[in-house]
C-alpha cells in the first residue's frame, strides 16, 4: 500500500514538473528589456548640459558627459571636450544619469528649511529656559 501511494505522489510530482514551461529569458530577451529601460531613462532625464550621465558599453567603453540628444534607436553623449558620441541602446551596459527631477530639489529644499526652522526654535526655547 505504501508502494502503491509513494509511486502515485512520485508520478504526480513528475508530471507537474513536466508540465512547467520554462521561465528563463533568452539574452535577447534580456538585451531588448534594458535597452527599453535605458531609452525610458534617458527621455525621462532630457537633453542639455543638466542631463549628466556616466555609461559603460558592452566593449568596456566608458562614456562621461551629456545627453545631447535622444531619439528612438540611439543617443548621443557630449563630454567636457565637446566631442559627440552616437550610441545605440543595445549597446550599453551600464548607465547612471546625475541630475534630480524638479519634485526631488523641492523636497530637499523644503527639508533644509524645515531643520533650519527646527533650529531657530530650538535654540528661542534654551534662551527661554535659561
Amino acid at each position: 500500500m505504501l508502494k502503491k501511494i509513494c509511486s502515485a505522489l512520485l508520478s504526480a510530482l513528475l508530471l507537474q514538473a513536466a508540465a512547467v514551461p520554462a521561465l528563463a529569458k533568452s539574452d535577447a530577451d534580456k538585451d531588448a528589456a534594458r535597452a527599453e529601460k535605458v531609452r525610458t531613462q534617458f527621455a525621462k532625464l532630457g537633453t542639455g548640459e543638466d542631463a549628466r550621465v556616466k555609461i559603460e558599453l558592452r566593449d568596456k567603453t566608458k562614456l562621461e558627459g551629456y545627453l545631447s540628444e535622444v531619439g528612438a534607436e540611439s543617443f548621443a553623449v557630449t563630454d567636457s571636450a565637446g566631442a559627440t558620441t552616437t550610441v545605440a541602446y543595445p549597446q550599453v551596459k551600464k548607465a547612471h544619469g546625475n541630475n534630480l527631477s524638479t519634485g526631488a530639489k523641492i523636497a530637499i529644499g523644503a527639508g533644509i528649511g524645515a531643520a533650519v526652522v527646527l533650529i531657530i526654535l530650538y535654540s528661542i526655547y534654551a534662551a527661554n529656559e535659561r
